[in-house]
């Protein structure tokens, strides 16, 4: 396994405090202290915690969008395309624990990055709600409104990093698995 480098360990400790106490609330003082340094000394490897905040949710974002990238341009069928935005989902979610949460909760305090981040999450939006069109236009899916579709499932999705937590023994390949059975059965024709 590859040795964490400073930076990445800044990175890892600040996405823990902002999930536990709110990006707003977490000051270069608490990270440091958190880690056990000075704060003087972080700035020898990030320059703000602005800077920390867009690398969490810039860097799990575009994650997201390659992964819907690989999606869309399959040949599965729209059921099979979505267990794999699920299977995305819950692999990213799992990995990332910490960032899910300042991707859900802190993307609003992005400065720089904000419109960067808006265009990623609106075309991953995008891309979903057309493979669910594709998926009723085939009559794979049942006709419904696909923007309440594209909710409920992304609604259950972005929580994961809530849920998955609690869970002392996670695999996530069965928790993919029962989430398509929960989530695509209701769609499913």
């Amino acid at each position: 396994m590859k040795q964490e480098t400073r930076k990445e360990e800044i990175i890892r400790v600040a996405a823990k405090l902002f999930k536990e106490k709110g990006y707003s609330a977490v000051t270069m003082r608490d990270l440091a202290t958190a880690m056990g340094i000075k704060a003087a000394s972080l700035y020898n490897h990030i320059n703000s915690k602005q800077d920390i905040l867009n690398t969490i949710i810039i860097s799990i974002a575009e994650e997201f969008t390659q992964g819907m990238k690989l999606v869309q341009d399959s040949k599965l069928s729209c059921i099979e395309k979505l267990k794999q935005i699920v299977a995305l989902h819950v692999k990213i979610a799992s990995e990332n624990i910490y960032g899910m949460a300042s991707l859900n909760n802190d993307w609003m305090h992005l400065e720089t990055q904000l419109n960067y981040y808006l265009s990623l999450r609106n075309n991953y939006e995008k891309d979903f709600l057309s493979i669910i069109q594709q998926g009723i236009e085939s009559s794979e899916l049942k006709e419904v409104n696909p923007e309440i579709i594209m909710f409920s499932m992304l609604t259950t999705l972005r929580s994961l990093y809530i849920w998955i937590p609690k869970k002392e023994e996670l695999n996530a390949n069965d928790l993919a698995n029962n989430l398509n059975k929960v989530l695509i059965h209701g769609i499913n024709i």
